[in-house]
């Protein structure tokens, strides 16, 4: 595939190298059958967090390589790997993520990956590395958003495009942090933190390009729209809670997810990415699913409704300026209303604009393919735009 960025020449020889540039090295490579060459992006990754996520990603990029060469032009080298545990990973020629993934599924130490440079501590190890891009997978932190917060700081002031799926860093500080990827002049892409990589914020950044949005709201957490799937069905809150926990829906602690707080998070981001404001958690009116009851599930079937945790944003006018009103809470739904629809641990967003009335999109919001997917889908964005 000739990629927007591509450039050809038809001449003899198999293989010539073009140029080298400070961001991106770019080979100039033949296709024999036709005797057109084209010019690869070569990213250098970073990846710091290696659980369910970054490995999600990781696997993405080896099962991907091919895919990505061919249709993106692009050939990913992963030179460093990062854990609180294991600390700083990094091989300059690149690290072999199979090998990797197998340490990984072992529980055996990735520093015995051979041939690499180790950091005990990971921002020291980001410094003294670089690399093109960050991709911060790291554990969610929604008090300080740390460690994640330093991370992002670190690799976006030293010029490093960065790539999150790590929700407290966009929940508490979005906007600060784009103005410092602007500050550089580097990009800062978040699809994950939302619905995995359920097209959301893309959807906004491109798709809906030039309408304005006047509200959003949706289901954000899988955990608890498969509880309440449930529970409409005539079954208990104890029940549905214990055997969303035995599947993975539900951490052992489901605090974050029943009481709101995942939602909550995820409203700020958008606030955030969609209306451009900042909201403080205090901000948000939150309200878990803890108290609703068989008895008000019923009342609500027999109605012809669906409760639903439902986050909203709304701008309280049309003035670009105006403040906004933002809510977590039970909701019951008409039967009208395509969330109403949206059962088990899938996620959906409702875009109200001017010019397309409503868009929703439906997906799934949570998952290690699914979020290094979000991840993947930014590191494509990125190299996209790079050289343009």
């Amino acid at each position: 595939m000739r990629g927007s960025n591509s450039f050809y020449f038809s001449v003899d020889s198999d293989l010539k190298t073009l140029y080298t540039g400070a961001t991106t090295a770019i080979t100039l490579f033949a296709i024999l059958n036709t005797g057109w060459y084209y010019l690869m992006k070569h990213l250098r990754l970073s990846l710091v967090g290696f659980g369910v996520v970054g490995q999600g990603l990781a696997e993405l990029l080896v099962s991907k390589r091919k895919l990505l060469m061919q249709h993106y032009d692009l050939d990913v080298k992963v030179i460093s790997v990062a854990t609180s545990r294991h600390g700083f990973l990094y091989r300059e020629e690149g690290l072999n993520l199979p090998a990797l993934l197998e340490l990984a599924t072992q529980k055996r130490p990735l520093t015995e990956h051979p041939g690499v440079r180790h950091w005990a501590n990971v921002l020291e190890g980001l410094q003294a590395t670089g690399g093109d891009v960050l991709a911060e997978a790291t554990w969610t932190n929604l008090r300080d958003a740390e460690p994640a917060m330093s991370h992002i700081r670190a690799a976006l002031s030293q010029g490093i495009h960065v790539i999150t799926a790590n929700k407290g860093p966009m929940a508490l500080a979005a906007n600060e942090l784009l103005l410092l990827a602007q500050e550089h002049n580097v990009q800062l892409r978040m699809e994950s933190t939302v619905m995995a990589g359920t097209p959301v914020l893309s959807t906004v950044r491109e798709g809906l390009a030039g309408a304005r949005v006047r509200a959003v709201r949706g289901i954000l957490n899988g955990t608890t729209n498969y509880i309440l799937s449930a529970m409409a069905a005539g079954r208990g809150y104890a029940e549905v809670l214990k055997e969303a926990q035995e599947k993975g829906y539900a951490e052992a602690d489901p605090t974050a997810d029943v009481e709101g707080y995942d939602a909550l998070a995820k409203a700020l981001i958008l606030a955030a990415v969609v209306f451009g404001h900042t909201l403080k958690p205090d901000q948000v009116k939150r309200e878990g699913i803890t108290g609703v009851t068989k008895e008000q599930m019923q009342r609500a079937v027999d109605e012809g409704k669906r409760i639903k945790l439902i986050a909203s944003i709304q701008a309280v006018s049309d003035i670009g300026s105006a403040p906004l009103e933002a809510r977590v809470e039970p909701v019951a739904l008409p039967l009208s209303d395509p969330l109403a629809h949206v059962e088990g641990a899938m996620n959906a967003l409702t875009f109200e604009t001017d010019t397309l009335s409503q868009v929703t999109i439906i997906g799934p919001g949570a998952g290690r393919l699914e979020t290094g997917q979000g991840l993947l889908a930014d590191l494509i964005a990125v190299a996209g735009a790079l050289n343009r």
